[in-house]
């Protein structure tokens, strides 16, 4: 069975899922074509009338949509909860705001009326990971559906059960229709349906090497595509922040999700004046985490949420010693049942330890001292990877100036880690790909942005 649900932290399997006939995922796009036609035609009040019912939902339903993203992927219940919320906010922001943000925009010409006006595409297929698997989906789904599109999903292998949740959330619209349905395909299947005809885009949220086969296959077909891929996110940390705040943002920045995030804060680069304070806090912070059964409140680290997660963090960390870096906390795999790996961190990197160079998707924090603000902003530049930054500052002005000129990402924060909201654009450069979710940019990527000239 390819799609298996594995509680990461009892490293029980609960639940196996078939993959998908070819004729039911035909089934499934033709269903969502046709919902497409009747749903493009729906007024923006109509179409947030639904999409509220989905937040409303969400809501009324939220302790047992977060112990099913727990029990498939070791979450943290606590954030867990927190994810469910998020996407209720999602919902309630965008059918508030759509309607304004797709409005047609007159421009001045010489014809007797000019304007844009953006209309839907079709069906959106949405290839989405695991570690977050309802927001993920989410964030990419609701402003496509406010649009007008409709979305096939395909969700992660080891969190089926939390896809077809998703798409039972969205049953709740009242609508005789369904606007988001699921296949349980596999990868080799993807090529052929990114190609199908009723395909009008396709969005990845995932890794560069499943990046760069979906883009060289939308290529081919000529598909829009947005693809949100990995991150190594470097903190600055300048010789004027306040010391307790950088410390509690990194902390929360490089733990939140057990680590398992694309903008988790993955690099640490501290101005030589506070080198030894930061370090010093940071290690006490990371062994005050509480590592554990993720359905505990108490708990801040759960299980990863895959034995080959954790084997190649592991080996990222065992490489970075053997080349002379340092641990100063963590780096051994506990004993017993459960994914679990401990808050590492690390000191005395180089730039070619794969700490550093590869993305770390997990509790482990490398930290390097720098000589100023001009040689910390080349660091943390010196990455394959884009997506997103911080720098920690009393020097508002300066921060900004670092944030907005200097930092080679496509979400650079001030005192503060980095994080989505539905408020603002999301997405990376580089390595970790292109294209936006969320805000109006997001809105904006799976639309037809048609101009209409009336001479």
């Amino acid at each position: 069975m390819p799609f298996v649900s594995r509680n990461p932290y009892t490293e029980e399997v609960w639940k196996e899922y078939a993959s998908a006939e070819s004729a039911y995922v035909e089934s499934q796009l033709q269903h969502l074509h046709q919902a497409f036609l009747k749903w493009r035609e729906a007024s923006f009040r109509e179409r947030a009338d639904a999409i509220r019912k989905v937040a409303q939902h969400l809501r009324q339903s939220k302790e047992a949509y977060a112990q099913l993203i727990t029990t498939e992927m070791g979450k943290p219940i606590t954030q867990a909860r927190a994810e469910v919320e998020k996407c209720a906010w999602a919902c309630e922001y965008f059918a508030e705001n759509a309607e304004s943000m797709l409005r047609p925009m007159e421009v001045l010409t010489d014809a007797r009326k000019s304007y844009v006006a953006f209309q839907p595409l079709g069906v959106i297929l949405a290839i989405m990971p695991w570690n977050f698997p309802l927001w993920q989906v989410f964030r990419f789904a609701v402003p496509a559906l406010m649009a007008g599109n409709t979305v096939l999903l395909k969700p992660a292998p080891n969190t089926p059960t939390c896809g077809l949740a998703v798409a039972e959330a969205f049953r709740q619209t009242g609508l005789p229709f369904d606007l988001l349905r699921v296949a349980l395909v596999e990868v080799e299947q993807i090529p052929d349906l990114i190609r199908h005809p009723l395909v009008a885009g396709v969005t990845l949220t995932g890794s560069t090497r499943a990046g760069r086969a979906v883009a060289q296959v939308a290529g081919e077909a000529l598909k829009k595509c947005v693809l949100e891929l990995g991150g190594s996110d470097p903190a600055i940390v300048l010789r004027d922040a306040n010391l307790e705040l950088a410390v509690a943002q990194c902390l929360q920045g490089r733990y939140i999700n057990s680590g398992q995030s694309c903008i988790a804060t993955k690099r640490i680069l501290v101005e030589a004046p506070l080198y030894e304070a930061f370090v010093e806090r940071f290690v006490e912070g990371s062994r005050q985490q509480v590592m554990g059964d993720p359905m505990d409140e108490a708990t801040t680290i759960g299980p990863l949420a895959r034995a080959d997660l954790r084997e190649n963090l592991h080996r990222q960390v065992r490489q970075s010693i053997e080349a002379g870096a340092r641990v100063l906390l963590g780096g051994e795999i506990p004993e017993g049942r459960g994914y679990f790996y401990p808050p590492t961190v690390m000191v005395d990197i180089t730039p070619d330890m794969p700490v550093w160079n590869e993305e770390t998707f997990g509790p482990v924090t490398p930290i390097v001292p720098v000589s100023s603000r001009y040689e910390a902003v080349q660091r943390a530049n010196e990455s394959r990877y884009g997506l997103g930054a911080s720098v920690f500052t009393e020097n508002i002005r300066l921060g900004e100036e670092i944030a907005r000129d200097r930092l080679e990402a496509g979400n650079c924060f001030v005192n503060h880690f980095v994080f989505s909201d539905p408020r603002l654009p999301f997405g990376g450069i580089k390595e970790s790909g292109f294209g936006r979710e969320l805000g109006l940019f997001g809105i904006h990527e799976f639309v037809n942005i048609k101009t209409v000239y009336i001479g």
